[in-house]
């Protein structure tokens, strides 16, 4: 049964284009070639061996040009295949200075082969291979061609030879070689990308079309919607994968379906690599593939959204993105205090990234002002320093640019925000005020190098030192002043002790505010469990710590992503000498376990929100590489989960139990700011009484917990 045109334009665009194809009748290939040629196909399949490419003065022919038709062959009216006619393009082939004009036409049949043959009926000979491949086939066939003695010119075209025909599957794509036997040049290639249902007309002559599904596309507000047309009853797959060059085929959701469907996408999946394809669960059928959202601005957004900077030790590095992308990478260094970054030509020129590809730095040391700029058709997309985790925040170091030139010739300059400073230089700089003493560090080798070639070098500089002489007398001076302001307050000490009594309020409250960052991770298992988190939050926050919680932040981890938000969060927090909290709970514990066994099973079973399992990649590299000590905290409820569940790499790091270790977990959580023994229990009480309440809703009879664990999924869908 026709499919009805409206539903093919609005599965193929505005304007599809539509082909028409001639049908072949029989099995048999073919061979037919120019008048006043003669051609033979040899019968049967050979092996594809090029060989090496062999040196003659000529004349050879040789093939010049392909050309590719589609065309149907067909076993009956309505039972047809698709297949490839080629077309291949000859010329006369004379090294320089080598064409003579011939006194016979013998000479052109012994020309034709490197190794002397007796001539054949005065002709130019040649054997001409084709190769096609196109998953999962493959196929070699030979041509011989022969053109009498008065068709050939050096340099020029003689005529062509025609093949008919490779048949291939519908939407495959088929890559096709062709040179001669011997080989006397490169061989040429073409690639032909064949349509599928939707673009042929005479898709009923093609059986294997008639049930196929038919989808269109559509926007409602933020939601896309898949709507497949189908009969009643209908059984067909529906599989959307991102199509990246490395992986042509990366799944991404697959499912068995019984149509009609509608199927709904938030917009926050969509990219531009996004592909749909669908076919009918019937035996050999044919899969109908379509990129929507190749053009989509709000695809591209969400792209880069999702592209991530990946360090590899020691020196490697990596862009990951789910699509392949244009994009420029190049180094700079980031000033402490500057917004921009700036940017280092010498040894990182701007290059072409391939995504998902491990690349490596010429670099000799990394360091944290050391960051990397992504460009897109020259907008800045992405800037991250990827040091700053293993060697921590920007340093206040000078970068020193040593330039070489012809005759052992030198040069330095200081890369400051004003350009780069020659370092003898009388500029109003602080290179140029340091000028001498940078010279003398880098002599004596106080000075890191980065980079180093027959152009230059680059060097880091510390400027701590100079910083403290710099200042050595105002502080000094500061301290005197301080004292002088003591004797005065003593003075009248009387009239100072309110305002004491204020100061030391407004102290307190300025460094409660300005308390220890502690990032909570838990794995949101239900309604109850996250009361509990909430209550322990709002409970810390009491204290002087900054508490960060994806409970607070659902707006914000929506419109990122969990594993972006995570990543900046936890970033931020370790920059600021704050703690990242694993709260471990039975979901936590099985995620935990199921990413060990299987690394990127807990990254597709996390829901929208869950920051838990997206941190999951980032979490566990810390603890397989000792990073985890004093970075780290781990606690669980000792009422919901036994201590010896909690998997032994997390081992690490302090596991206290909750609310029988809470003055424990309070002093680990503030560090060097926690206080005395007294006054912590008084904190830790308060802490307790606060969970008392939510920690009595999570504990349920047995009987009650059963009859959840039964009705999970259908709960955490209500949740």
């Amino acid at each position: 049964m026709p499919v009805p045109w409206f539903l093919l334009s609005l599965a193929l665009g505005p304007s599809p284009m539509v082909l028409s194809l001639e049908k072949l009748v029989g099995p048999q290939d073919t061979a037919r070639c120019s008048p006043a040629f003669s051609c033979h196909l040899w019968d049967g399949d050979m092996l594809c061996l090029p060989g090496s490419i062999v040196s003659t003065p000529g004349p050879v022919l040789v093939p010049t040009r392909l050309q590719t038709e589609l065309v149907l062959r067909c076993h009956q009216e309505t039972d047809c295949d698709l297949c490839v006619r080629v077309v291949v393009h000859l010329a006369v082939h004379v090294l320089p200075g080598h064409w003579e004009e011939p006194e016979d036409e013998e000479q052109f049949g012994r020309a034709a082969d490197p190794e002397p043959e007796e001539p054949q009926n005065g002709s130019l000979q040649a054997q001409v291979v084709l190769s096609f491949q196109a998953y999962p086939t493959a196929r070699c066939v030979l041509l011989e061609v022969q053109v009498p003695a008065a068709l050939v010119q050096p340099g020029q075209p003689v005529g062509s030879v025609v093949f008919d025909c490779f048949e291939a599957a519908l939407g495959a794509e088929v890559r096709i070689w062709s040179y001669t036997q011997p080989r006397y040049q490169k061989e040429l290639n073409f690639t032909q990308q064949l349509p599928d249902c939707r673009g042929l007309e005479v898709r009923d002559s093609i059986q294997s079309c008639w049930a196929l599904p038919w989808l269109n596309v559509s926007a409602d507000g933020e939601d896309v919607h898949l709507v497949l047309d189908v009969s009643e009853n209908q059984r067909f797959g529906l599989s959307l994968y991102w199509n990246q060059a490395q992986n042509p085929t990366k799944p991404w959701w697959h499912r068995n379906l019984t149509g009609p469907q509608t199927i709904t996408l938030n917009h926050t999946d969509l990219v531009p690599c996004l592909c749909i394809q669908v076919w009918p669960l019937e035996p050999d059928s044919v899969r109908t593939s379509i990129c929507p959202f190749v053009n989509d601005r709000r695809a591209h957004r969400n792209l880069w959204r999702a592209v991530r900077l990946q360090l590899l030790p020691p020196r490697g590095w990596r862009l990951e993105a789910p699509c392949s992308l244009p994009a420029e990478a190049t180094l700079c260094w980031q000033i402490p205090g500057w917004g921009s970054c700036q940017p280092l030509v010498p040894p990182l020129p701007r290059e072409n990234v391939t995504v998902n590809k491990a690349l490596e730095f010429p670099l000799l040391k990394g360091h944290p002002n050391l960051c990397v700029q992504v460009r897109n058709w020259e907008k800045l997309q992405l800037q991250e320093c990827l040091w700053s985790d293993s060697l921590g925040p920007l340093k206040d170091d000078m970068l020193l640019v040593e330039t070489r030139g012809p005759q052992d010739n030198r040069s330095l300059c200081a890369l400051e925000p004003s350009g780069c400073t020659p370092l003898l230089s009388k500029a109003s700089t602080r290179a140029a005020h340091f000028g001498e003493q940078l010279l003398e560090d880098l002599q004596s080798g106080q000075c890191l190098q980065l980079w180093d070639d027959d152009l230059g070098a680059l060097w880091a500089c510390p400027m701590d030192k100079y910083i403290h002489q710099r200042w050595a007398l105002v502080w000094l001076a500061c301290l005197l002043f301080a004292a002088v302001l003591f004797l005065l307050l003593l003075l009248k000490k009387d009239h100072v002790k309110g305002w004491l009594r204020l100061l030391k309020e407004d102290v307190r409250l300025g460094a409660a505010a300005r308390g220890r960052p502690a990032l909570l991770l838990y794995s949101a298992e239900d309604a109850a469990f996250e009361r509990l988190v909430g209550a322990l939050a709002s409970a810390l926050c009491q204290l002087p710590l900054r508490v960060v919680v994806d409970l607070w932040s659902r707006r914000e981890l929506s419109a990122q992503g969990p594993l972006a938000w995570f990543h900046a969060q936890r970033l931020q927090t370790l920059q600021e000498g704050g703690v990242v909290v694993l709260l471990f709970s039975p979901g936590a514990v099985a995620l935990c376990h199921e990413w060990l066994q299987d690394g990127s099973s807990a990254s597709r079973a996390h829901g929208p929100h869950d920051a838990f399992a997206a941190s999951l990649s980032c979490v566990l590299p810390d603890f397989l590489q000792g990073r985890a000590p004093g970075r780290y905290i781990g606690a669980y409820f000792d009422s919901l989960l036994h201590p010896d569940a909690v998997p032994a790499l997390f081992r690490a790091m302090p596991v206290l139990a909750l609310p029988s270790q809470l003055p424990d977990f309070l002093r680990a959580l503030q560090g060097p700011r926690a206080p005395r023994h007294r006054r912590l229990a008084d904190k830790a009480e308060q802490v307790s009484q606060a969970l008392q309440s939510a920690l009595n809703s999570c504990i349920q009879p047995p009987g009650i917990q059963e009859t959840g664990r039964e009705m999970g999924p259908e709960a955490g869908d209500r949740t």
